[in-house]
């Protein structure tokens, strides 16, 4: 029996938990008679997650696993995941249960009513420090304004149908934001309210350098608006120099000119600051299209590991 669901779920040095995470989605999933099978993707973990995978492909059924040849980044590994997505269904979860498993039913529902997209969206960012929900505050706001996408409280806990995995696979570009690219496909969507829970073990894999460097990428992949702020920041020390120059010339002829080298030397630094701004924002740009144009792939697979019956238990199709 084909399984309706994909559950892809990205891991990275989980190998203490990912056994008891998959599990308790099992647990929910047969008692709500949805057939499925698991895509697990291995981030280059360090530790011995590739072993605890390889082993719930052989206790379990409806495994298939994959282990990257290096750490590529949860947005490689999620495209991994659902570049191997051959069903009707695809739910992309973090597996660190954060993301409510008990939720996965009422999606599943919900999806039959005729939407695309079922998107879990954040009631509660649960126990993140005040910093880190600042930041993602700041975050999801300048990214409304710079692209016009509202993915505020968005999570990457998404489940969608084939019209939209088919679509977002038509997507080229090398350097993924994958909430970003949910998003910019469209199609009907349902924004569904969760509570984020407590990590079941473990720490945050996302430090302060990886969630700036998300940042720049996220922001430089959907919006050219930093490259014109070059051109509003000319426009206005353009301005400001034309009304500096008259109120010099009025000074000189008024006779009550003073000599000193405090504003040429404010006006060397500000003109100073925002060319390197200027410079440092086209170089980012032109990193981005260095990147693309090189066309490695975003990944690669070293080795995959699945049961023998791609099926799990007796649950029968959801349609």
């Amino acid at each position: 029996m084909k399984p309706a669901l994909s559950l892809v779920i990205p891991v990275y040095n989980e190998e203490a938990h990912i056994a008891t995470s998959i599990t308790t989605v099992r647990r929910i999933l047969d008692a709500a008679n949805i057939s499925h099978q698991f895509i697990l993707v291995d981030d280059g973990s360090r530790d011995g997650t590739w072993a605890a995978l390889q082993s719930l492909a052989i206790t379990m059924t409806g495994i298939r696993a994959y282990k990257l040849s290096r750490n590529f980044g949860k947005e490689a590994a999620l495209c991994a995941g659902l570049e191997q997505v051959d069903t009707d269904l695809a739910l992309v979860m973090d597996s660190d249960l954060q993301h409510p498993p008990e939720l996965i039913p009422a999606m599943v529902a919900k999806m039959q009513e005729g939407y695309d997209v079922v998107e879990g969206i954040k009631s509660d960012r649960g126990h993140e420090g005040q910093m880190y929900k600042l930041g993602a505050r700041a975050f999801y706001s300048s990214f409304m304004r710079l692209t016009g996408f509202d993915l505020r409280d968005a999570s990457d806990f998404k489940l969608m149908n084939r019209r939209v995995i088919n679509a977002w696979r038509q997507l080229p570009e090398r350097d993924t934001f994958f909430r970003g690219m949910a998003a910019w496909v469209g199609f009907k969507r349902y924004a569904m309210p969760f509570q984020v829970a407590r990590r079941v073990e473990g720490v945050s894999k996302w430090s302060p350098v990886k969630l700036s460097r998300l940042f720049i990428s996220a922001i430089s992949s959907f919006s050219s608006l930093p490259l014109q702020i070059i051109t509003i920041l000319g426009a206005i020390f353009f301005f400001s120099s034309l009304l500096l120059a008259i109120w010099t010339l009025y000074m000189k002829f008024a006779g009550t000119a003073l000599s000193g080298f405090t504003t040429v030397i404010l006006l060397q630094l500000i003109i100073g600051s925002a060319i390197m701004f200027g410079l440092g924002t086209i170089g980012l740009y032109l990193a981005r299209i260095y990147d693309e144009i090189k066309a490695r792939p975003r990944y690669l697979i070293e080795q995959s590991a699945a049961s023998t019956v791609s099926t799990p238990g007796t649950a029968s199709p959801i349609f």
